[in-house]
Parts: C-alpha cells; sequence; structure tokens
C-alpha cells in the first residue's frame, strides 16, 4: 500500500511505494520518501542507482515510474535486482516457491557452518546465525535451487525468497560478523519461503554488477543516487567492522552456493577477510597528500557520472568533514538543495558548513541528502 510523504520543507507531497529487503546497515528505507522528494524537483525519468544494496530506492523509483538502472558490486545485490525489477508477474513463482518449500531438510555444508542447537543452557555450543531445524531446511533447498532448471529470472526470484526467508528466522543484530549469544525468539521459527513483492512495470530496468568506475563509463542517465559504504570515522574501528564484504558474507555464499573456506568464530567468507575485500569508499587511510582516499574517490565518481541532476546520500558518521564533501561537490556542479536528517531530535536543522556535523557532540549520526545539478 503507498502512503503519502511531504519532505522536510513541507514543499514538495510524494507518494512512497512499498518495498521489500532484509535487515541491513545501510537501509535507505527511512529516507525514500525524501529521495523521490528531491528527485521530482528535477526533470528526470531515468535514474542510476549505483549502490544499490538491498534495492529498495531501486525499488521505489522503479515504482514511481522511473527506468532504473541499478548497480552494486554485491552479488546478492544483483539477484535482489534481477529479482524486483526483472521478474514480471508474481503469480508465475507460486508453484516454484511452493516447491521449495516442500524440499525435506537435510544435513549439508550450511548446517555445519551456521546451524546452532537450541539449548541456551550449554555454554558449550557455539554461536551460530541460525538454529540447525532451518539449516537442514537451507541445505535442502539450496541443493534444489541448482538442480531445477531455472532461467536467470527465475533463479533470482528463488534465491530472494529464501534470502528473505532466512531474514526472518535470523539470530543475529543485522549483520554476520557476530551472533547473538542467547537464541532470539524468531530463530525457533520455522523457514517458509513467500513469492517475493515483485513489480510489474511498464519501464525497462537494466541491472549490472561491478565496481562503480567500472560501470560509470556504460551508463547515462537523467538522475543519479548514491550512497556510497563511507568508512566509519571512528579511529580505533576495525577495518572489518565497516566493510560490507563482512557485515554479509553469507548472502554471497548462499549465492554462489560455493562452500568457501570460513574463518574466524563467524565463519566468515576467507574473501572477505580486510586485506582482500572492501571498497575504496570504506578506506579509512589518507593519501601522500594528508586526504582520505575515500574523499578522493567520492568526488572522482561525481566527476565520472554521466547525468545532469545527483543525490548524493551522507552520513556524519563518515570519514569526510563539511569543507572537504562542498569541496569535491563544487568542483563538479551547483548545491540546489540539502536536507538534512536528525532522527534522535527528529526536526529539521539549518546545514551548516562545519566540523560541528562530523562529531556530532555525542549525538547519533545525521544523514544528509545533497541535490547536485552538474555543470
Amino acid at each position: 500500500m503507498n502512503i503519502t510523504e511531504q519532505d522536510l520543507f513541507g514543499i514538495t507531497s510524494v507518494t512512497v511505494p512499498k518495498t521489500q529487503g532484509i535487515k541491513y546497515a545501510g537501509s535507505k528505507l527511512k529516507l525514500l520518501g525524501h529521495i523521490l522528494a528531491l528527485a521530482s524537483e528535477v526533470p528526470s525519468r531515468t535514474v542510476l542507482d549505483g549502490f544499490s544494496g538491498t534495492t529498495r530506492v531501486s525499488q521505489a523509483f522503479a515504482k514511481s515510474g522511473y527506468s532504473v538502472t541499478c548497480s552494486d558490486i554485491s552479488e546478492w545485490s544483483e539477484i535482489f535486482g534481477r529479482c524486483y525489477l526483472q521478474a514480471g508477474d508474481a503469480c508465475k513463482y507460486h508453484e516454484l516457491i511452493q516447491h521449495l518449500n516442500s524440499c525435506p531438510p537435510k544435513d549439508g555444508w550450511f548446517t555445519e557452518c551456521y546451524g546452532g542447537i537450541p539449548d541456551d543452557g550449554n555454554p558449550g555450543n557455539p554461536k551460530r546465525p541460525w538454529q540447525v531445524h532451518n539449516t537442514r531446511k537451507l541445505d535442502a533447498i539450496r541443493e534444489e535451487i541448482d538442480m531445477l532448471s531455472l532461467s536467470d529470472t527465475e533463479k533470482s526470484v528463488a534465491l530472494t525468497s529464501l534470502i528473505l526467508a532466512l531474514d526472518k528466522v535470523d539470530n543475529t543484530l543485522g549483520h554476520f560478523t557476530s551472533y547473538l549469544k542467547k537464541w532470539s525468539a524468531r530463530s525457533y521459527n520455522n523457514l517458509q519461503l513467500q513469492v517475493p513483492d515483485i513489480g510489474v512495470y511498464t519501464e525497462q530496468h537494466t541491472v549490472t554488477r561491478g565496481d562503480i568506475f567500472d560501470v560509470l563509463p556504460r551508463v547515462r542517465a537523467d538522475l543519479s543516487y548514491f550512497d556510497p559504504p563511507y568508512g566509519s570515522n571512528n579511529e580505533k574501528m576495525p577495518p572489518s567492522r565497516v566493510r560490507y564484504a563482512a557485515y554479509y558474507h553469507i548472502w554471497k555464499t548462499i549465492i554462489l552456493n560455493d562452500q568457501p573456506g570460513v574463518f574466524g568464530s563467524a565463519n566468515r567468507r576467507e574473501d572477505s577477510r580486510d586485506h582482500v575485500s572492501g571498497s575504496v569508499f570504506e578506506e579509512f587511510r589518507k593519501n601522500d597528500n594528508g586526504k582520505f582516499f575515500a574523499v578522493t574517490a567520492l568526488g572522482e565518481m561525481l566527476r565520472q557520472v554521466d547525468t545532469e541532476f545527483i543525490i548524493l546520500s551522507y552520513s556524519s558518521g563518515g570519514r569526510a568533514t563539511a569543507e572537504e564533501l562542498y569541496s569535491e561537490i563544487d568542483t563538479v556542479g551547483n548545491l540546489r538543495k540539502v536536507v538534512e536528517i536528525d532522527y534522535q531530535r527528529n526536526v529539521m536543522a539549518d546545514m551548516r558548513w562545519t566540523n560541528e556535523w562530523v562529531k556530532g557532540n555525542g549525538q547519533k549520526n545525521t544523514e544528509f541528502l545533497f541535490l547536485i545539478e552538474k555543470l
């Protein structure tokens, strides 16, 4: 069901369509109304969502009538994009999902690595993201998906359905770098797949995967939306705590079903180690000129993108100071509007180009949306 929201300035009224996704540290679910409101203020019908993640923003643009190019570096985001933007009529997949739910449970690799015994009183049991009754279903369903002769689209729907179901019975705080010591109430529920909330569109949508700097030369759109995985400004925070390959390694494994080597108490994929994975936007170091690599990459991305307008998301917990961010924006175009969302105070605040918004004075992070018109 659609809902109607106004932007923070009370100027633009937009309809926010229903979207679907998993628990995600970078989710923009609460920002969708503000993003769509900014987009409605400029002439645009085609959109590049350059860091699509769970694809909620792409879904919202698509359901609002835009033609969307959905892109991300992760395998699971590509699968979500194919499912939500290209799968067509949901009725076509009821029989497939019903068949997968009927698969008899079996012990397999996922149960060995990620299945736990529901005995909170036994300290010898390792912490795991799911109880064994659900990983046994996971093992059976994931094997069956590969055994069936599915098209790419059908497989994307099946895998998206499986991930959504697993997200509802997990034993985590929303990521997979550590697991809850005491089993969550939802982890006792049974894994049950449902057909995802697939949209039927008149516009054509494109789904691609790759590093943003490889994708940009291939895409031309009216508007781009960027929400890079900014590195934390906490010098003491380990890199793995801000890298999405570490946060969501299990979803990659479920997509690939490649039974990778794992390490650590969370059984992370070997290729999610800090020295192997990570985006330049998550880089916490400075270059020889004393400038953060992440800030330099941000400016280069804004210069390379072939769109007339840009909406840029930024959190006050990121690496850039206000001055650095403004300097990068100033090299590519005119800053038409800034929206500041303070979830803790729940008020609109005037934009100030000072370092105070980075440090936060002990408050929670503030989200900013910048509407940029390229020169």
